[in-house]
């Protein structure tokens, strides 16, 4: 304005200032009510001001934050990824994000993000005791469906077991190991164990599809047909 007054050019920036004086004092709502664990105030807030600014990583971060309180892990991957992007060298971003796929149960999505944290600093202690976690898990795992592809159902039901030890804090990979267990059981005719294994998956997830058919196949070898 200084530099070169105008009447057009008074009123933008006149506005601009206005408007940047009332998302300072957004800024301050938001902050406050995240303090307060008030977190859908807060993503309401900064929703309004990510509307304008919307290439800050640290309100994004806020952002997820919030989400991830609200039980919204996916919106709070979303903004995460935005934030990995705006701002260099965001291992912090990459290791939320891979501690969230990892706790939604997606091991190989989780692998990945590790990863790139541990390419933009190959010492960074979070990401690497994670990366180890998961590369054992995501291992294992493989190890067992290649297990099961080769019809060797003892061999995949014994390191269905080792995943369950290897993770026992995050019940998902315990519920998607039961249900593997109960396939491998139905399919290696050994009906009472998968029933047993079966309904305690199907008591966790009434319609998980694929602990349903292999129950029934088990209910067939039993010959209990109405079941």
């Amino acid at each position: 304005l200084k530099s070169n007054p105008s009447n057009n050019e008074e009123k933008e920036a006149q506005t601009q200032l206005t408007k940047s004086d009332e998302l300072q004092r957004l800024h301050s709502q938001a902050l406050s009510a995240y303090q307060q664990e008030d977190y859908e105030a807060a993503i309401s807030i900064l929703d309004e001001i990510l509307a304008v600014c919307v290439w800050d990583a640290e309100l994004r971060e806020l952002r997820a934050e919030c989400y991830i309180k609200e039980g919204e892990p996916s919106k709070a991957i979303s903004d995460l990824k935005a934030a990995a992007k705006l701002k260099s060298d965001n291992t912090e971003a990459f290791y939320k994000i891979s501690r969230i796929y990892y706790h939604l149960g997606d091991h190989e999505l989780s692998l990945s993000e590790v990863r790139e944290c541990l390419k933009l600093d190959q010492d960074h202690k979070q990401c690497f005791s994670l990366y180890k976690q998961v590369k054992k898990l995501n291992k294992q795992i493989e190890s067992a469906e290649e297990l099961i592809r080769e019809g060797r159902y003892e061999d995949a039901i014994s390191k269905y077991e080792s995943v369950m030890k290897t993770e026992p804090e995050v019940p998902v990979y315990a519920t998607r190991a039961k249900e593997r267990i109960c396939h491998c059981l139905s399919k290696n005719q050994q009906a009472t164990g998968a029933i047993k294994v079966c309904t305690e998956v199907l008591q966790l997830e009434p319609t998980n599809v694929n602990a349903l058919k292999d129950r029934a196949e088990a209910y067939l070898l039993e010959d209990l047909y109405e079941e």
